[in-house]
Parts: structure tokens; sequence; C-alpha cells
């Protein structure tokens, strides 16, 4: 089945719209805080250089997004789709963060549930890689209802490799938890 992994997905109050080149200066706004990135395995993308390379790797991916605020028009972070398997039936949704004025706010629940709402209707599985030391979003990824299933070296575009702990949430899981 054909999809897109960069279609707009909105709620009434957040909108995740594909990233254009554009966008860098205002999501490294939101990037550049060192907080954001402090439990990430790559705890420097706070600094303008690394962060380009991050967003080089989003712009290639071509499945990112900038999540905005509806009301305000603010960008608030990024997430992405990535890795689709037309085999496996399965993809990975990840490289998501938030600037701290988002923390606390249950943000990324309503982000996450637009998009699985949308892929689970062309796969079977999600997947996501969360970094072996991010307990704020392992904690994130086990009230979603996604359960840890092995540990992975991942090596992030032009970055060291680190421990990630993958995580899954299966299709039928995700309905009956909704």
């Amino acid at each position: 089945m054909d999809f897109s992994v960069q279609a707009v997905l909105q709620d009434q109050e957040y909108e995740l719209i594909p990233l254009q080149q554009g966008d860098f200066e205002l999501l490294y706004e939101v990037a550049s805080d060192p907080k954001v990135w402090k439990q990430h395995p790559n705890k420097d993308r706070y600094r303008k250089e690394v962060f380009r390379n991050f967003f080089k790797g989003a712009m290639e991916s071509k499945g990112a997004f900038k999540i905005t605020e509806k009301t305000s028009g603010d960008i608030l972070g990024s997430t992405r789709f990535y890795d689709y398997d037309k085999e496996g039936d399965s993809i990975f949704i990840g490289y998501t963060f938030y600037g701290t004025q988002s923390w606390g706010r249950g943000i990324n629940p309503k982000i996450k549930k637009l998009m699985l709402d949308y892929i689970f209707r062309f796969v079977s599985r999600v997947y996501f890689h969360v970094g072996k030391d991010n307990i704020r979003s392992q904690k994130a990824m086990e009230r979603l209802g996604a359960h840890a299933i092995a540990e992975q070296e991942v090596a992030y575009f032009g970055e060291p490799s680190r421990t990630n702990i993958v995580y899954e949430i299966k299709k039928e899981n995700w309905y009956e938890k909704i």
C-alpha cells in the first residue's frame, strides 16, 4: 500500500508539517537549549554545528516534521518517521525532541497519537529507538503502551553509535489501548 511519511497531520491543537530547509533557524532556537539534550545519547546537539548535521539528516530522511502549536504558530520541536520496512510491515518513529517550554504539558502523547493513528493504517508494527540513559523518554514510551524488546547500537547520521533500547507497539495493542 502506498502512503506518505510526510502527510500533514493535525488535531485541534497541534500540527505536524513536513520539515523544510527554511525551518532551520526557528527549529534551532528550540534545540539550542542544552537541557533538551541532557538525557539524550548525543548531548551536544544544542551546538549549532552539531544540530546542523542533525537537521541535514532530518531533511535527507524525507520523513521529518516540525511540530507546531496551532493557536500560537510556535514551533515546539521535531519528530519523524524513518526506516520503513515493507517486508517487515513496520516503521520507526523517533528523533523527537521538544523545547523545555513544552515539557510537562502532555504534548508528546498527543503527537504520538496523531502519528500512530495515521501510520497504523499502513503498517502493523511501529518501533522506537530510545537512548539507554534517557529515562524521561523510556517512561513516555511505556505510558504509550510500548514494550522494550531489544538493545541496539545506533549510529545517527555523522555521529558516533550509541546504545538504544528498541520499543515496539503493535497495531492490535494500540487499538485496544485507545
